[in-house]
Formats: structure tokens, C-alpha cells, sequence
């Protein structure tokens, strides 16, 4: 097992960090100032499209797609452990270098979905829009009645009709649906109820402006509402007819390519938060430094050094159990690599979520404010606990398949934790 950065992945990181130091960090106050100016405004603002444009000139475009696949002439053909220290890059500024890169959620798992399952014309038509910047899409799978966490409970129904599918339900935090862009909802709901539990699903492709789509609201997570990128929409399926060639994937087939799409997920989503953990303690540091308390700087405090060593230690363990999950994901493939997926999943959202409380603490009052991005931060790293699956989910999967593991001296050292 190897782990350390080869050639490609040094020289694109080395770029990557440019992009955020010359172009991403300034542009964090344009777009809080855009963003006052037309507070009720859901679409990307202009300073995104400016970063869009550079990043497409340097060549910084689309690089969570690996290589190969009908879409892999589009991105930067990187694989998933090329990949891991450019989502963490992205992770410092989340709330504009992954949009400015194109490698922001949803439209990253939804364009694999399309990649790994859509037909060509499907393709064509949703596909080739995403990966080119000009179109947005939502992922339709929570819903606010059941409990979605057990994707067999989803009560959204897709039934056949002749030549059509109609949809009739209610889904919520559809990540990107408010945004005017958004052409594209991925809808998942069951095709078949009698069906074997993980065999009842499907997911449809259905345009935005289909008669019976009804985008509700949008939805606020610990208060933000996320409208620079699209927010989170409440959404209303009433008999809304789609033809059957709406259809991705075979019916059926919606869990398994759930459970495909969440799993590259994951890691982007553990990479960023490792980032956002650094640009935590980058802000700890400038305030330990300057804050007196005490007679001293918060430097000086023991708890506050404490802190910050806890802090480093829980990144570099996590960001190794993270490298190893990608290193498993590249050369024996997603599903073997689940009990590691997992225990990211599970472990760096919980430790990142500590150290930007502990930051908050460091801040004091200024902590709590939109004066700095900690509060934001921290809503965004606790909304990673549910995302994707909660905690109990993957704690319940991840303890039953440990205990039905072979005993460790009888295992070879190294390798998946099968």
C-alpha cells in the first residue's frame, strides 16, 4: 500500500492550492457582498461564473471524474486517491472552490450515476449539460413522512403506465432545486412494493419543469439557507408523467445505484471536511496569537494547546484512514472497501465537527457570528452526520460485519478489513 502523492498528484494539488490562495479566498467576501445585494436570489452569483471561467482555464475542471468511462474524457481523469488531496484543497473554502471546479454536491453523484448507468441518449441530453457547467441537478431521494434513512421505507411511487412512468410523492432536501438551473431531478421511489426489499426501487430522470413538479420551499439547515448554490427544496410529485425512457437503470436497480453513487460520495464528502478542519486551525492560530486573556495570549492557555494537539492528531490518523479507503476504492473496488468507507463516513464528520466547536470556544462570542465562517462551517460538517446515511445507519452495518469477521491473527496483514 502506497499512499504517497505521485507526480500527477503533486502538480495538480500545487495548482489547485494557487487557485484557492489567488482566486477562491478573495473572492469569499465578493460573494457574501453579492449575496446581501440579492437576498432573494437562488442562482449561482457572478463571482461564481468568474471562478468557473479560471478554473476551466487552468485546466481545474471536473476532476472527480476517474478516468475512463463515457465521461471520462471530460475530467481530469484522476483516480480516487489522485483525487482525495483536491477534494481536502476544496474543503478549505467549501462553500465556493468545489462549484468553481465543478465538483460540487449533487451534481458530482449525479453525474456518475449518468455516467455509470444512463443510456447514450440519457447522456446526452443530462449529462453533457453537468459536465459542461451550463445545467444543475438534484438528488430526490429524503423524504419528510418516513424515515429515509432505511431506503425501503421511501414512499414515493413510480408506476408504470403504458409507455410512461407517473410519480406521486413528497421529497425534501433536494440539494439544488431552488436554483433556477437546475434542469435535472433524480427521483428515486418505489416501482414495486412486493418486490425482495432492495429490489422495489427505481430512480427516474425527470426534468424540472414537468407539469405536476411543485418546488415547495426552501429549507434551512441550523438557520443557513444555502441560496448562493440552490438551498434545499421541499418538492411535491403529483401524477407527474414521465416517458419510460425516463427510466435509469433497469427497474429495480434503484438501491444498488444508490448505494453506487453514495460511496465516491462519502470520501469527497471526508476530504473536504479534513480541509475545512485545517481552515479551522488556520483561524485558531491567528487567534490564539492575538487574543489576550488572562494576562497572555490564548497561546499561552494549556486547554487551548491541548486543543489544537488533539486536533492535529485526530486530522493526520484520519486523513490516513481516508487515503487507505481511496487506495481500496482504486485497486479492489467500492464494495470491498465498505468497512472502510464507513469507518470515514462515521469517524471524520464526528472528529471535524469537535474541532470547529473547540474553534468556536477558542472565538468566544465572534465564534457564534457571521463575522467569521466558523458557524457556517460547523452547520455544514453536523449536516455530514445525516447525510449520506446518519451515524446509527453505518454504526449498525459496520459493528455487524465486524463481528462476523475472520479472527485477526488469522487474517493477512494489510489489505481490506474484510
Amino acid at each position: 500500500m502506497d499512499l504517497a502523492p505521485d507526480a500527477t498528484t503533486r502538480e495538480i494539488t500545487a495548482r489547485v492550492r494557487d487557485f484557492l490562495v489567488d482566486e477562491v479566498l478573495p473572492a469569499e467576501p465578493v460573494l457574501g457582498a453579492q449575496v446581501a445585494a440579492t437576498p432573494e436570489d437562488w442562482s449561482f452569483r457572478p463571482v461564481v461564473r468568474q471562478l468557473q471561467a479560471t478554473a476551466r482555464e487552468r485546466g481545474l475542471w471536473n476532476l472527480f471524474l476517474p478516468p475512463g468511462g463515457p465521461a471520462g474524457a471530460h475530467g481530469g481523469g484522476l483516480t480516487t486517491l489522485q483525487y482525495a488531496p483536491v477534494a481536502e484543497l476544496t474543503g478549505y473554502s467549501p462553500r465556493l472552490a468545489p462549484v468553481a471546479m465543478n465538483c460540487a454536491a449533487p451534481d458530482t453523484g449525479n453525474m456518475e450515476l449518468l455516467a455509470h448507468f444512463a443510456t447514450p441518449e440519457q447522456r446526452e441530453r443530462w449529462l453533457d449539460p453537468l459536465l459542461d457547467g451550463a445545467q444543475r441537478s438534484a438528488f430526490c431521494m429524503t423524504e419528510p413522512a418516513v424515515a429515509s434513512s432505511d431506503a425501503t421505507n421511501i414512499a414515493t411511487r413510480i408506476v408504470r403506465d403504458g409507455d410512461e412512468y407517473v410519480i406521486t410523492g413528497r421529497k425534501w432536501f433536494a440539494t439544488g432545486a431552488m436554483n433556477p438551473d437546475c434542469g435535472l431531478l433524480v427521483v428515486m421511489g418505489k416501482t414495486d412494493p412486493d418486490a425482495p426489499r432492495h429490489r422495489q426501487q427505481s430512480m427516474v430522470l425527470v426534468p424540472r419543469e414537468t407539469p405536476g413538479v411543485t418546488v415547495l420551499r426552501g429549507l434551512t439547515v441550523l438557520g443557513y439557507d444555502d441560496r448562493d448554490h440552490g438551498g434545499h427544496a421541499e418538492i411535491v410529485f403529483d401524477d407527474v408523467r414521465v416517458p419510460a425512457s425516463a427510466l435509469l437503470g433497469g427497474q429495480g436497480e434503484g438501491f444498488a445505484m444508490a448505494q453506487a453513487r453514495l460511496g465516491p460520495g462519502r470520501i469527497h464528502h471526508c476530504m473536504r471536511a479534513l480541509g475545512t478542519a485545517e481552515r479551522a486551525l488556520d483561524l485558531v492560530r491567528e487567534r490564539a496569537a492575538e487574543r489576550v486573556a488572562f494576562g497572555g495570549p490564548l497561546a499561552d492557555q494549556g486547554v487551548v494547546r491541548e486543543w489544537a494537539a488533539a486536533a492535529r492528531i485526530e486530522i493526520e490518523a484520519l486523513r490516513l484512514l481516508v487515503l487507505k479507503t481511496a487506495w481500496l476504492m482504486d485497486t479492489v473496488g467500492n464494495k470491498a472497501a465498505m468497512t472502510e468507507i464507513q469507518a470515514i463516513k462515521i469517524a471524520v464528520p464526528r472528529a471535524v465537527g469537535q474541532i470547529l466547536d473547540r474553534a468556536v470556544q477558542v472565538f468566544g462570542a465572534a465564534g457564534v457570528s457571521g463575522d467569521h465562517p466558523l458557524a457556517e462551517l460547523l452547520a455544514g460538517v453536523r449536516t455530514l452526520r445525516l447525510a449520506d446515511g446518519p451515524d446509527e445507519v453505518h454504526l449498525a452495518s459496520l459493528g455487524r460485519a465486524e463481528l462476523r469477521r475472520t479472527p485477526y491473527l488469522a487474517r493477512p496483514a494489510g489489505g481490506p478489513a474484510t
